[in-house]
C-alpha cells in the first residue's frame, strides 16, 4: 500500500464539507472537490415511514378504544417513526458518498428549523431539505415553504381573510430570507395576507384554499399587487439582502465565525447573479485560496451530529446498536428534527458546557467500547425520555481496526503520533501533551492495538472538538 501523505488542505476541506471522513488515497486538491460534488449529484428519499396511519385492528369482542387512548397511541406512533427517521437519516450521513449533500442538508435543517408531531410531515420536510440542498435556494424556499410540516409548525394552516396569522410571514423574512431588521411591521402584516390560504389537506399534502385568501391588493417591500404567496417569495428572492443574509450564515458555518464582509459581498453578489445556485457558492468556497490559507486561525465547533459522524466516517464505523445514537444526540443538545426554536441551533460556543464537553472527550472510547456512559441526558419533552434513557447503553461501533492500522503501514512507529495527529486534528497540541500520547514504549507488541490506543487518545482531545 502506498504511503498515504494526505494534504493538509484535502483534510481541511473534508472536514469541512464532508464530516471529517478521509480519502482512501492520496488526491489533490482539485479532484477531492470534484468528487465530493459528484459523489453527492444524486439524491435518494429516505423513507421509514409507514403510509398506513390506522390503529391497529381490534380483536373480535374487544371493546373499542375511547378517543384519548387513540390519540396517545397516534402520537406514541408518530414518536417511533420520527426516531426511526432520526436514525436512518444519521445512517445516511455516516455511510456512502453522499457526504456533502447529507452536510449541505444538515445545515439547511438549522436554518429551515421545524419542529412538529406527525412523522409523515417530517420525512417529507427531510427530504425537500436534501433534495434541494445542492441546487437552487429559491426552489428550496418555495418547496419548503408549501410543506406541510413548515406551514403547521408556523401556524399558516391557521392564516385566513379576515383574520390573518403573521407568524408564517414574520419568520420567511426574519429566518429564511432577509434577516431581522430589513422589512417593517406592515410587510409582515401584508405577507400575512398573502399567504391565507395556505395550508395543508388531510392527505398531508399543500392545498391552496382559495376561499380563506384575502385578494385585496397588498403592499410589500414598496411593491403592490394583488400577491398571493408565490409573489411575496419571489418578491423576497429579488432582494439582494436575501442573497447576503444566506451566504453569510453559509460562511459562518463552513469557514469562520469571524465574518469577512468584503468576502461575504462578493460572494453574495455572484450568489445572487446566479439566481441563488448553491453548489455555485459551495464550489467557489471551496475553491478559493483563502479558505485554505486562513484555516488555522478560522477553527469551528463542531456540532454533536458532525462530532459523531466525523468519527464513524473517519474510522469507517457503524453503531452496533442504533438506539444509543439517540442519547447521545440528547446529551450533546442536538436531537436531530428537535431544534429548540424556530431559529434552530445557535452553534458554535454554545455547543460546549462543562457536562457537554467532558461527554464529548469520552465519546470516542464511549464509541470504541473502551468505557462505558457515566452522563445522563437531561429532562425534557422532546423526545420520549426514559426510552432514550434506556437505549442509552452499548453505545458501540464495529471498528475495523485492523483495516485501520493498515492504512499506516508505511509510517515508522516513532512518526505514528505526528502522523495520525496530522489526518485527525485540525491544530496540532503542544509537545507535552503528545508525548504523553505517545507514550512511552520502545517496543511495539502490537502495532494495531498501539494505533488504536493512539487514535482514541487524539480522538478525546479538546483539539478533537474543533474543525
Amino acid at each position: 500500500m502506498k504511503d498515504l501523505n494526505i494534504s493538509k488542505d484535502v483534510l481541511h476541506l473534508y472536514r469541512r464539507a464532508g464530516f471529517g471522513g478521509l480519502p482512501d488515497r492520496d488526491i489533490s486538491i482539485k479532484k477531492a472537490i470534484s468528487q465530493l460534488f459528484h459523489d453527492s449529484e444524486n439524491f435518494t428519499p429516505i423513507e421509514t415511514v409507514s403510509k398506513d396511519s390506522k390503529p391497529p385492528l381490534m380483536s373480535e369482542g374487544a371493546m373499542m378504544p375511547d378517543a384519548d387512548t387513540l390519540k396517545k397511541e397516534k402520537m406514541k406512533k408518530n414518536r417511533e417513526e420520527i426516531r426511526e427517521l432520526n436514525l436512518a437519516w444519521m445512517s445516511k450521513m455516516a455511510k456512502g458518498d453522499t457526504a456533502l449533500r447529507e452536510r449541505m442538508s444538515l445545515f439547511w435543517h438549522g436554518h429551515f428549523a421545524c419542529r412538529v408531531q406527525d412523522a409523515a410531515f417530517v420525512q417529507s420536510y427531510l427530504n425537500t431539505i436534501r433534495k434541494n440542498a445542492l441546487g437552487n435556494f429559491g426552489d428550496m424556499l418555495m418547496a419548503i415553504s408549501k410543506e406541510p410540516a413548515m406551514l403547521q409548525f408556523l401556524n399558516n394552516q391557521q392564516n385566513r381573510k379576515n383574520k390573518p396569522n403573521e407568524n408564517f410571514a414574520r419568520e420567511v423574512m426574519e429566518l429564511f430570507t432577509l434577516g431581522r431588521g430589513n422589512y417593517t411591521e406592515k410587510d409582515i402584516k401584508e405577507g400575512a395576507r398573502a399567504f391565507t390560504g395556505w395550508g395543508f389537506n388531510t392527505k398531508g399534502e399543500f392545498e391552496f384554499r382559495e376561499k380563506a385568501h384575502d385578494k385585496d391588493e397588498k403592499n410589500f417591500l414598496g411593491k403592490s399587487g394583488n400577491f398571493q404567496g408565490e409573489d411575496i417569495i419571489k418578491i423576497l428572492l429579488e432582494q439582494k439582502q436575501t442573497a447576503r443574509f444566506i451566504t453569510a450564515k453559509i460562511y459562518r458555518n463552513f469557514v469562520s465565525e469571524i465574518p469577512d464582509e468584503k468576502r461575504i459581498s462578493e460572494l453574495a453578489e455572484d450568489f445572487y447573479k446566479s439566481s441563488y445556485d448553491i453548489s455555485r457558492l459551495m464550489h467557489t468556497i471551496f475553491t478559493a485560496k483563502w479558505f485554505y490559507e486562513d484555516a488555522p486561525k478560522n477553527r469551528l465547533i463542531k456540532s454533536p451530529v458532525e462530532l459523531v459522524i466525523g468519527i464513524q466516517r473517519t474510522l469507517n464505523a457503524d453503531f452496533v446498536n442504533k438506539e444509543p445514537v439517540l442519547y447521545i444526540q440528547k446529551v450533546l443538545g442536538q436531537i436531530l428534527f428537535y431544534p429548540p426554536n424556530v431559529a434552530g441551533w445557535p452553534g458554535g460556543r454554545n455547543w460546549i458546557d462543562s457536562s457537554s464537553l467532558l461527554f464529548r472527550m469520552q465519546l470516542p472510547n464511549l464509541m470504541a467500547g473502551v468505557t462505558t456512559q457515566k452522563i445522563q441526558a437531561k429532562e425534557s419533552g422532546d423526545v420520549n425520555d426514559q426510552t432514550v434513557k434506556k437505549k442509552g447503553e452499548n453505545s458501540k461501533i464495529d471498528v475495523d481496526w485492523d483495516r485501520w492500522a493498515k492504512r499506516f503501514e508505511k509510517v515508522e512507529n516513532q512518526k505514528l503520533p505526528d502522523f495520525l495527529s496530522q489526518e485527525l486534528l485540525a491544530t496540532k497540541p503542544d509537545a507535552t501533551v503528545m508525548a504523553l500520547i505517545a507514550g512511552k514504549e520502545t517496543v511495539i507488541a502490537d502495532r494495531t492495538q498501539y494505533i488504536r490506543k493512539l487514535t482514541l487518545a487524539l480522538m478525546g482531545l479538546p483539539e478533537y472538538q474543533i474543525s
